[in-house]
């Protein structure tokens, strides 16, 4: 009979604690992985990489098809924590691991150095302390609040987690990257933190532990604490993310394993995303063991597109490294798994991190909340960073705080399939790098640079992205009524949010001549033969010199195939091929590896877009252009990979002058 009670006892208890969590307010978990892309797991199309609980989360949630963040990740952490635009919490690129900057420093500076036709913005370093974050939202609703890993919003005390509503922290500053990604961990509990001396509270565990193992296990510690009570849980991945230190023991699966596909091959970042796999299907079953997943809005994320250019063969940041290096051991095991591999490849989106294109900002998003969202639904609207903020106060009946000014709109109604998002267009402001800023309105997308770049010469691109989701076609000619539109949005979004605008540099002095601003003759690369080249205006003008003229260069070094694009003018017109050696053949072959092309006689410009079938690394690409009946003038020469889009080569002469 005792027995018999104790047993009916347990059983009132365990029903009772059942229902106190249903009643409760809901809990969320944010899983965000980083440098993760939209082809970077199995429910988004990945046949090479093995993430079954990834899987399993996208059957049981709504999978976006069109999430974006920004290019780089401190931009997008401060977006969702702010509900804001990057323009206006002034983070714009990935600086929060450098000191903050002076409270009257110029974030669009006032001079810049004469080689330099623009000044351009500068990225805040920390987050504002007077922004009114999601997490202080959340904790002052009642939640208990946790960061765990990369936040990359902050060197200094007063820029940390802890001073941004997070009530329990397991972090280190500084953190573009994790310390180590296998302990001894290296992190220490107090001093200046730099990037050979990192401060915080992680500490060290068994040696050879993985750093995503241990942040899972102390994120688990958190749910257990407050399994009671609602929580907020903030998981922010370091992987996938470099230093790219990896298990071997999975690393050598992958090793073996070819991709169906073609596109991907890397053994390394499979390693790592199998790694993240095991941490995400260990906090599902966490949330199911403390029976708290039926009242979890559960969020999976990546901070910014695939890594598809770090650490590959060409990589000059390699090049110096030496064996006094720290990770010079690290980057030895990197090239004996993955060769000359970037971490990832995105096909069929165009480029990576750090560019705008869709690559650089389409990412993975799924959000589970049972008896909220049906599982294994699709969305294709078109959400971001801003989004989550007002998207989880809106899930948790929270009004929107009267002192925080949202740029996001929730998309709650989009997951309980109640309604569409109001907004008319979705922006990126990435003024870094290839600076640029992109609007999206449907399937359209426009991409604005500030000035033109030699790998990117066109000031405007338009694409349609359901006709064309590897931007590989620019509508911007044809469709100037589109661009028109979509340019008139991007105006409206700087005067809104406040962005630093580029401006003219007072100080500019333009070299002499045409010489660029590294120095360089603009046709430097391309070498003419039986033939002869002139600067022109706003053109370079080829004339043949002999009987078979072509122009010549060794600067396409470049495992095929590739895309060939040229704006040519020509009144004559005529008949033209472009063929090619690779860098392990000794001379040309007599047939073969030579593709043909018309140009009509024409006295405006046209564009030749050539797909070449290189096999193999390339080593001289001749252009035979159609000149022997004349002259004829070219615009610009652009060459591309073929699958991923990436800028291999370019030149502009639309800016010369004779």
């Amino acid at each position: 009979m005792k027995q018999f009670l104790v047993v009916l006892f347990c059983m009132i208890a365990l029903s009772s604690a059942e229902t106190v969590a249903a009643d409760r307010a809901p809990n969320v978990v944010l899983f965000l992985v980083d440098d993760m892309g939209w082809m970077d797991s199995e429910p988004y199309g990945s046949r090479y990489y093995e993430t079954p609980n990834m899987s399993k989360l996208a059957k049981q949630s709504m999978r976006f098809t069109n999430a974006y963040a920004t290019p780089l990740c401190s931009p997008t952490r401060a977006s969702i924590l702010t509900g804001q635009y990057p323009s206006r919490h002034g983070i714009t690129s990935a600086t929060g691991h450098r000191p903050p900057q002076a409270e009257n420093f110029e974030f669009l500076p006032s001079a810049a150095p004469p080689n330099q036709k623009l000044r351009m913005p500068v990225s805040k370093n920390y987050l504002d302390p007077n922004q009114y974050t999601l997490a202080e939202a959340l904790r002052d609703a009642g939640y208990r609040t946790g960061h765990f890993g990369k936040w990359h919003l902050g060197l200094t005390t007063p820029h940390r987690p802890d001073k941004q509503g997070f009530e329990t922290v397991w972090h280190c500053a500084p953190d573009p990257g994790p310390p180590s990604y296998f302990s001894p961990y290296g992190v220490t509990p107090t001093g200046k933190p730099t990037a050979q001396h990192r401060v915080g509270n992680i500490t060290d565990g068994p040696d050879g532990e993985h750093i995503t193992d241990r942040l899972t296990s102390e994120a688990i510690q958190f749910m257990e604490a407050h399994r009671s009570e609602p929580f907020f849980l903030n998981l922010w991945h370091y992987s996938v993310h470099g230093p790219w230190q990896h298990k071997a023991e999975y690393t050598a699966e992958f090793a073996k394993k070819q991709d169906p596909r073609k596109e991907q091959r890397n053994p390394v970042m499979a390693s790592m995303l199998r790694n993240v796999d095991e941490s995400l299907g260990r906090i599902l079953n966490k949330l199911d063991e403390l029976k708290l997943a039926d009242n979890t809005l559960f969020i999976f994320y990546s901070d910014n597109g695939g890594n598809a250019h770090s650490w590959n063969s060409d990589d000059p940041k390699l090049k110096k490294i030496t064996d006094k290096h720290p990770l010079y051991k690290t980057i030895n095991s990197y090239r004996k798994w993955a060769g000359g591999e970037p971490p990832t490849n995105n096909a069929p989106l165009r480029e990576g991190k750090g560019r705008i294109y869709e690559g650089g900002q389409r990412v993975p998003l799924m959000v589970r909340w049972p008896g909220h969202i049906q599982p294994g639904t699709t969305s294709d609207a078109i959400v971001g960073p801003i989004d989550l903020y007002p998207t989880i106060l809106d899930s948790l009946k929270l009004s929107q705080p009267a002192n925080q000014i949202i740029d996001g709109e929730s998309f709650l109604p989009v997951l309980e399939q109640t309604g569409e998002l109001k907004r008319t267009a979705y922006f990126t402001w990435f003024p870094h790098l290839i600076p640029a800023v992109s609007v999206r309105q449907g399937d359209w997308k426009l991409i604005r640079r500030f000035e033109p770049h030699r790998l990117y010469p066109e000031i405007r691109e338009l694409y349609n992205l359901k006709a064309d989701i590897s931007e590989s076609d620019n509508l911007a000619r044809q469709r100037p009524d589109k661009v028109r539109e979509l340019d008139a949005l991007i105006d409206e979004f700087v005067k809104e949010t406040g962005a630093l605008y580029p401006q003219p540099n007072p100080a500019y002095k333009p070299r002499p001549g045409n010489i660029d601003n590294k120095g360089r003759d603009p046709e430097r690369g391309l070498v003419p033969k039986f033939s002869k080249i002139t600067l022109i205006d706003g053109a370079l003008r080829m004339e043949a010199d002999g009987r078979k003229p072509f122009l010549g260069t060794a600067q396409v070094k470049q495992t095929g195939p590739l895309t060939l694009t040229m704006r040519l003018r020509s009144s004559n017109g005529g008949a033209g091929n472009i063929t090619w050696k690779t860098a392990e053949q000794t001379e040309f072959p007599r047939q073969g590896q030579t593709v043909k092309f018309d140009l009509a006689a024409s006295k405006d410009w046209q564009e030749v877009k050539l797909h070449l079938p290189v096999t193999g690394k390339t080593g001289i690409v001749r252009l035979y252009l159609p000149v022997k009946s004349g002259p004829l003038d070219i615009q610009s020469i652009q060459f591309q990979t073929a699958k991923t889009k990436k800028n291999i080569r370019a030149w502009d002469f639309s800016r010369v002058k004779p």
